[in-house]
């Protein structure tokens, strides 16, 4: 089962905004090195919405290769189209992916059957492991437990990365007893929590710049370790809050490209971060100990 720390890995771009691969290269390693448990590529922080599809693959088959089966890596693969869904996980498949990340379908809204026939669809044309994302701040979509609940005895659906943001939800999602099926924070701000409840781990974008205390405290949270937990997240409560001062991932980039990991490369519509947020994101680097 995947768990863990699993980082949605930002795209690193050179000021043109072509992909930086070798940028991309070290960052897998570092991520390896600091004890990340997976890693998605081209999902939202990955700017996925700006790249196009032979980027977008060459991104996912860049950190799959950098990976080298160390860590699972999940390729993102979600659309608003069922069929390009499916011709998307098709390829995410044939790049090596060990599963694939799949956004509910947005904008177009889909009712709850519409969003059970999409996923059933794409499990039953593509046999590869297959993790729902819901998202609703994002999509104007969301798909509720019930839903999962008929979605999950399907072979090769094999989890949730919940990003709804309420413990609520958790609770319902945990109260469905889902077996072999595991349960992903998409929300930083609440995944501690959520995982001392009963959740496998979180898909972070903290852990772009807060990697192995990402890992130690998804470790301490799935041990019932709650002191232990709580006290790591204490000093990650900052990243939580102010990676997202401006849409993600401009403070992600813009706090990756003050470490010195990456260049300055983000695409239109997305701009680099406004100055008047440097010091606070600054800050929430500093108490993470990431500068």
């Amino acid at each position: 089962m995947i768990r863990g720390s699993i980082v949605a890995i930002i795209t690193p771009m050179s000021e043109d905004g072509s992909v930086d691969f070798p940028a991309l290269e070290r960052l897998v390693e570092w991520h390896i090195a600091e004890g990340t448990d997976g890693i998605v590529a081209v999902g939202t922080t990955g700017e996925s919405a700006t790249l196009d599809v032979e980027e977008h693959f060459a991104v996912v088959r860049c950190v799959i290769q950098a990976a080298r089966k160390r860590v699972p890596v999940i390729a993102g693969t979600g659309a608003n189209s069922t069929a390009e869904a499916i011709e998307w996980t098709a390829e995410g498949k044939s790049a090596g992916a060990d599963a694939c990340l799949l956004v509910t379908p947005y904008y177009n809204k889909p009712p709850q059957e519409g969003l059970y026939r999409h996923y059933k669809a794409i499990a039953e044309a593509v046999d590869v492991p297959i993790i729902l994302y819901n998202v609703p701040g994002r999509t104007g979509c969301d798909m509720l437990p019930a839903t999962v609940a008929r979605l999950a005895p399907i072979d090769n659906i094999i989890g949730l990365k919940e990003a709804k943001g309420e413990l609520g939800r958790v609770h319902e999602l945990l109260g469905l007893k889902l077996k072999d099926f595991a349960l992903l924070s998409g929300d930083d701000a609440s995944a501690c929590e959520s995982i001392l409840m009963g959740f496998q781990g979180d898909i972070s974008v903290t852990a772009n710049v807060a990697p192995r205390l990402m890992h130690q405290m998804c470790a301490a949270a799935a041990a019932g370790d709650r002191a232990g937990a709580e006290a790591i997240d204490a000093r990650l409560r900052p990243l939580h809050k102010n990676l997202f001062i401006e849409p993600n991932p401009i403070p992600a980039k813009w706090a990756l490209q003050t470490m010195n990991r990456i260049g300055g490369g983000i695409r239109l519509p997305l701009v680099p971060l406004d100055p008047a947020y440097y010091t606070t994101v600054r800050e929430a680097l500093h108490a993470a100990g990431a500068l």
